[in-house]
């Protein structure tokens, strides 16, 4: 039945919608502000440089990005203090001319807001000042990107990784190793061919290779030798653990798991799997139930395994999760999909422990990599589901303060918690997001660090390999 309106109430209604529209569409698009009033910024300089404070700086404006750039100041400067001079249009000011810039031992740069006025209108800037201290680390201003991931920017998706088929991958600098249950199955691919787009599959003899669930799920590429590890979904499955010495090798079983015979061990491996081992081939391999058992073994030479255990966590981590060593140390980073990342020794032990917010409580199979003077965190978040995002991002951070791993993540967690750099592999969920990291540091002839290059990859999303050149000073 239709309500019939009477003439009056009916024109009070249309009045009242049409106020209202005119009200949200008022709200929705502000009406420009007329004037003739303009605050352009045409050069600026830094007039009190240096010990002696009579240098002039030039700086160089990006109007299109709205930033400043000044050539290195000595680190004699009186930051506290440093006053700049600008050309403008008419009748348009700098909103102050000296400006406190903290400065401290070991900072390379700090970045500033600089605002033209011209009442009613005005322009921000971002300056960067850039103290002139020796640089370290990795310059990551010039990444030469070799993607081979669902990022739409790079190669299409490497053959494999559809149907959730490809779970387990690995890198060493050298290769990329795939481990498929399809078609594709266990190869590895030189990085110099994926450089130059060249897709060159080098095949891996699987003679001997069976039992489990999946006889092949998860892998390992380090300093030349390979592994991978079957999926064992029962006391019943044995785990075993497959190592090529070299592409051309045949495989050998270094070891043959009886899980049941492991007290406290649990009933599903293989669904991840970090290896851990020295120059010399010696450290530990993990997996990680689903629960809180976590399975150890002890590898020497890199093909001899002397001892096999279990430990729990104090946190269920799941199918999706790392167990990485800290080069040089003790210490390894531990997390899940869903989980902070925590520092352990290799039973569990908990020395410190992240917030769940300071970076994405995703991010997965984290690495410590020490690079040219500076400390980095590398983590792939793991796109388990919907509402997760941002899913399936490679990132960056920089950890250098401090003598050790907890005092740096402290530091890092009372800092801005910024990425240095950021690649997404893939943005959509996975209901088996097999997820993985890696890392290699090309030296030259001297020995010296030359280039960081990254890794990450995800189930379904392919992966992407990132170069970095060293930090060099420029001026």
């Amino acid at each position: 039945m239709k309500m019939k309106l009477n003439r009056p109430f009916a024109a009070l209604v249309v009045a009242l919608i049409g106020f209202v529209g005119f009200t949200s569409c008022s709200d929705d698009f502000p009406s420009n502000v007329e004037s003739d009033k303009f605050a352009d910024l045409k050069a600026i300089r830094i007039v009190n440089a240096g010990a002696s404070g009579t240098e002039v700086v030039e700086g160089t404006i990006d109007e299109n990005k709205k930033t400043i750039s000044f050539p290195r100041l000595d680190t004699l400067t009186n930051f506290a203090e440093l006053k700049f001079e600008v050309e403008t249009s008419d009748g348009s000011h700098l909103e102050k001319d000296v400006y406190n810039v903290p400065y401290a031992s070991g900072d390379e740069k700090k970045e500033i807001f600089l605002k033209i006025l011209n009442e009613p209108r005005f322009k921000e800037y971002m300056a960067v000042i850039r103290f002139k201290v020796p640089v370290y680390g990795a310059d990551f201003s010039k990444p030469a990107v070799f993607d081979y991931s669902s990022n739409p920017a790079g190669n299409p998706v490497y053959a494999g990784f559809g149907g959730q088929a490809t779970r387990g991958t690995g890198f060493d600098g050298k290769h990329v190793l795939i481990v498929s249950r399809g078609a594709t199955s266990i190869h590895l691919l030189a990085v110099e061919d994926l450089k130059a787009n060249r897709i060159a599959p080098i095949n891996l003899d699987k003679t001997g290779v069976t039992g489990g669930t999946f006889t092949h799920n998860m892998g390992a590429q380090i300093n030349g030798h390979t592994y991978v590890a079957n999926l064992s979904t029962s006391a019943a499955s044995p785990l075993k653990i497959y190592h090529w010495a070299t592409p051309t090798s045949q495989p050998e079983v270094i070891a043959n798991i009886n899980v049941g015979s492991i007290a406290g061990s649990g009933t599903r491996h293989g669904d991840n799997f970090s290896m851990n081992l020295d120059a010399d081939g010696n450290g530990y391999a993990f997996f990680i139930s689903m629960g809180v058992q976590v399975m150890r073994v002890k590898i020497e030479n890199y093909n001899k395994v002397t001892e096999t255990i279990s430990f729990d966590t104090r946190t269920t981590y799941g199918q999706w999760s790392a167990y990485n060593r800290i080069v040089g140390t003790d210490n390894y980073l531990v997390t899940g999909h869903d989980k902070p990342i925590a520092v352990m020794n290799n039973a569990g032990g908990v020395a410190y422990t992240m917030a769940a917010g300071s970076i994405p409580v995703h991010s997965g199979d984290p690495r410590v990599i020490n690079f040219n003077g500076k400390r980095y965190l590398l983590v792939v978040t793991v796109p388990r589901a919907a509402g997760t995002a941002p899913d399936g991002v490679l990132r960056l951070y920089d950890i250098s303060s401090g003598a050790n791993i907890v005092d740096a993540l402290t530091a890092f967690e009372q800092g801005d918690k910024k990425e240095v750099y950021s690649f997404t592999i893939s943005a959509d969920p996975n209901s088996a997001p097999g997820t993985q990291s890696g890392y290699h540091v090309v030296k030259d002839a001297d020995g010296k660090d030359q280039k960081l290059m990254v890794y990450g990859a995800t189930t379904d999303a392919g992966f992407t390999i990132v170069e970095f050149p060293v930090n060099v000073a420029v001026d």
